[in-house]
């Protein structure tokens, strides 16, 4: 993550939300959703009864008041310090929701009419296909597609990024978000939402996060640290009357410690944490993720398939190269080239007259009485008239040949092999002609987006393939995919192509990602496990999309994959380091129960705990305090690292399984020598 984009965990302002949420949180109707803690808040309850009336289930006998009350305090605390770590979540993407929402204050809209007048308006009253008008300064009142201008826009607001993007129409970089920017000249805008439609209003409503829906892996979680508790909470029931027919007969706050300590508390306290604040890490990616699901189904893609045109390459074929053909000379054909493209407004057209001022130190403008022809479907090619009735002309080979020949004129010997080397290098050749002269050819390339093929390759490292689908022929597909590094390729592919490909993965079982830009990447990005849409794409791309890469770029799938590979390992890791604490706090609480009773107990008492009582309250005091402590690591996610899975499931049984036994026995005994002297004094 770029550094300027790194926030502090808990802020002053979430700090003090949080507090307050904690507590609100301890509504028994809330809590039922974690039936875990849930648990916890009965024992709570129940517990808190026997400080009142210490004979409700029986002769407790002796100052257990005292001891009830100091259980029932630890209780409420560990469901503080659960709720204090939804809550902080859940702070820190409404912290994010709000200064969007500063971002939407009193916006105007300069609405531009028919007849060229304008009207200052309120932006939450623009709808789609209105025209507006943004001027350096302005804020850009709602998403939509520059029309005219050209302009430095800052989306820092947005994207965190601080370095202005120049939007120009036509391209990639024509789209434009709500909220951000213009530092420089002006823009004309056609609205492509309505109020509340926005991206701004998605992402304010997605880092608000509190009613998100569960993904099928937490709910499979949440189903195991069920299935656990219930095992404990029949285990418990029955070892009070296993008890009192040895003789021994239980303390029942001693009972609802046991159990509190040996149900996985510490997962169920953090388990909501981790899934809002995975949601949170994609958003600062710059990601706007429409379903926690697709952020978790993309921990376990296995195929990416990528669209070529606007996600691979830049969509714009950009002149990288003059070819003179016959006797000409390359000065003339880059003259005649670039006045063919002076007023053309294409990006391949200003391409051409870049490059030709590059190479030659010349650049061409329009003279007077120079007529301009844009190019059509039909004529297929584009130029000029000059006054004195000759012109130049560009376009596809085909359509110049015949042009040529209809004038008179000769086709070189070696325009044929001119335009083959072009076709066999991926690239687009347009020919030029003054005239019934054909003067060479026009090497437009289809540019591959920088990084891609380090991203490819780190995507193959952890065992995601990558497929291109282009409507190029097989030799330009062939030639794209091998300068962008991706597995394979289908070419001449069709939009029904695109979709029978993802079935054919899924039915292998393969959880299948689709990244693209346009209309007819929609119903491909649908039927995807993951759909990516790219910012700069079209309207129906990202309807059809499950996210929407607002930077753009195709190999942000790298960084939402390692997101949701991190959401799962960090809830395995916190599984496991839950359920190992038990083997420590077993050996802390079953001697104590027993030990008064059958001395041959003590052995168990391994960690040499002073008495009974500071034994029970020991662990679970470090069954509260270890669920702040893991709060950092609950929302940054445990590191991830690209390896085999048995490698990383060794490493995490070593780290969160033998730290999750070890760490126990150190904490439950260092309490333990704090706590002796004070329940000594109380004469507990």
């Amino acid at each position: 993550m770029p550094k300027d984009k790194k926030s502090k965990l808990i802020t002053g302002d979430i700090l003090r939300s949080s507090l307050p949420g904690a507590f609100a949180k301890l509504n028994p109707r809330y809590m039922m959703h974690n039936p875990v803690m849930f648990v916890v808040e009965i024992g709570f309850v129940v517990t808190l009864l026997l400080c009142v009336w210490p004979n409700l289930f029986g002769d407790e006998g002796g100052n257990l008041r005292l001891f009830n009350a100091i259980v029932a305090a630890i209780l409420l605390i560990t469901l503080l310090f659960a709720n204090f770590a939804e809550a902080v979540a859940e702070g820190r993407g409404k912290a994010q929701a709000q200064s969007l929402k500063k971002t939407q204050k009193d916006m105007q809209a300069r609405i531009l009419s028919d007849d060229g007048g304008e009207t200052i308006l309120s932006a939450g009253m623009l709808k789609k296909g209105d025209m507006v008008l943004v001027k350096a300064g302005e804020l850009i009142p709602n998403d939509g597609e520059v029309i005219e201008g050209i302009a430095s826009v800052d989306e820092s607001a947005i994207t965190g990024e601080s370095a202005p993007v120049l939007k120009e129409s036509g391209g990639d970089f024509a789209s434009v978000t709500g909220g951000t920017m213009v530092v420089s000249d002006c823009l004309k805008i056609r609205i492509t939402a309505n109020p509340g439609e926005s991206f701004l209003a998605k992402m304010i409503a997605l880092v608000e996060g509190a009613s998100r829906r569960k993904t099928p892996n937490e709910i499979a979680l949440n189903t195991l640290l069920v299935s656990l508790t219930i095992v404990f909470l029949i285990v418990m029931v029955s070892l009070y009357p296993m008890a009192l027919y040895s003789g021994v007969r239980l303390q029942i706050s001693t009972l609802i410690a046991l159990t509190v300590c040996l149900i996985p508390t510490t997962i169920g306290g953090l388990l909501s944490a981790i899934g809002i604040a995975g949601m949170d890490r994609v958003t600062r990616f710059n990601v706007i993720a429409l379903s926690g699901k697709a952020v978790e189904a993309c921990g376990d893609v296995d195929t990416m398939i990528l669209d070529k045109t606007g996600t691979i390459t830049y969509g714009n074929r950009m002149a990288a190269r003059f070819i003179p053909v016959g006797n000409t000379e390359e000065r003339e054909l880059i003259r005649c080239a670039v006045l063919s493209s002076v007023q053309d407004d294409t990006p391949e057209g200003k391409s051409v007259v870049e490059l030709g001022g590059r190479l030659s130190g010349e650049y061409q403008e329009a003279g007077p009485g120079m007529e301009f022809l844009e190019f059509t479907a039909q004529t297929r090619m584009s130029g000029v008239n000059f006054p004195d009735g000759t012109g130049v002309r560009k376009g596809a080979p085909d359509a110049i040949v015949n042009y040529v020949r209809e004038l008179g004129g000769a086709i070189p010997q070696d325009l044929g092999s001119r335009v083959n080397e072009v076709a066999k290098l991926g690239g687009t050749p347009l020919v030029v002609c003054a005239g019934e002269r054909i003067l060479g050819v026009i090497y437009l390339k289809d540019t591959i987006k920088a990084g891609l093929v380090e991203r490819f390759a780190r995507l193959r490292a952890i065992g995601i393939k990558t497929i291109m689908c282009t409507g190029d022929n097989p030799l330009t597909a062939a030639t794209i995919a091998q300068e962008a590094g991706v597995d394979s390729f289908i070419a001449e592919c069709k939009p029904e192509d695109k979709i029978k490909a993802i079935q054919a993965e899924q039915a292998r079982g393969k959880i299948v990602a689709m990244t693209g830009d346009g209309t007819n990447d929609a119903p491909a990005l649908a039927q995807a496990n993951v759909g990516i849409a790219m910012n700069s794409g079209t309207a129906a791309a990202k309807e059809a999309a499950n996210m929407v890469d607002l930077d753009s770029d195709p190999t942000k799938i790298l960084d939402v994959v390692e997101i949701g590979k991190q959401l799962l390992i960090t809830r395995g890791s916190l599984t496991t380091f839950s359920i190992a604490n038990d083997i420590a706090k077993y050996f802390a609480i079953i001697p104590a129960m027993f030990m008064a009773v059958i001395p041959q107990m003590g052995t168990l008492n391994i960690m040499a705990l002073s008495t009974p009582y500071s034994a029970i309250l020991s662990a679970l005091i470090f069954n509260a305090v270890i669920i702040p402590i893991l709060i950092p690591l609950a929302m940054k996610g445990v590191r991830y690292k690209p390896m085999h899975a048995e490698k990383m499931l060794s490493r995490n049984l070593l780290v969160y399984g033998l730290g999750g036994v070890m760490v126990p026995f150190a904490g439950i005994k260092l309490i333990d020598l704090v706590i002796t002297p004070v329940l000594t004094a109380l004469g507990l």
